[in-house]
């Protein structure tokens, strides 16, 4: 019979967040990262230095900049790490649209990742809110 996980193990304390793996925003970002590198590998091998290498490095960003934010003490710089994701999630969402203009990616591709991009930004402003409201002495 297997060992049930102390809280600790499995990453909380007294349901807190400890690492930024558990966060909500980050796991939706992640799959979006991985159906960015999914749907690129089938780009024309001449795009490898220019839109695959730019929308691979701009999905990166997202979960890398939420990963910084949450890694950050004060809610300030949490935000300024959490602002940079929201602006790649655009940046990527324009990347998308240019693929599928271009036939890079077809209509239904598009469109399941661009809905995933969506939730992911208003999941991130949520956090970023939440985030504002703390530095206001606000939901303590």
């Amino acid at each position: 019979m297997e060992k049930e996980k102390s809280k600790k193990e499995k990453g909380t304390d007294d349901g807190k967040i400890t690492f930024f793996t558990q966060l909500e925003v980050w796991k939706m970002g992640h799959k979006t990262v991985l159906d960015v590198y999914l749907i690129t590998k089938k780009f024309p091998k001449e795009e490898i230095f220019g839109i695959t290498s730019q929308m691979r490095r701009c999905a990166v960003s997202i979960t890398s900049n939420i990963s910084e934010g949450f890694g950050r003490f004060s809610y300030k710089e949490k935000i300024q790490f959490y602002a940079i994701a929201r602006g790649s999630i655009t940046e990527l969402q324009n990347q998308l649209l240019i693929s599928k203009d271009i036939g890079y990616i077809s209509k239904s591709e598009f469109e399941r990742i661009a809905k995933k991009t969506v939730d992911t930004h208003k999941m991130l402003q949520g956090l970023i809110k939440s985030s504002q409201k703390r530095i206001q002495g606000i939901g303590n």
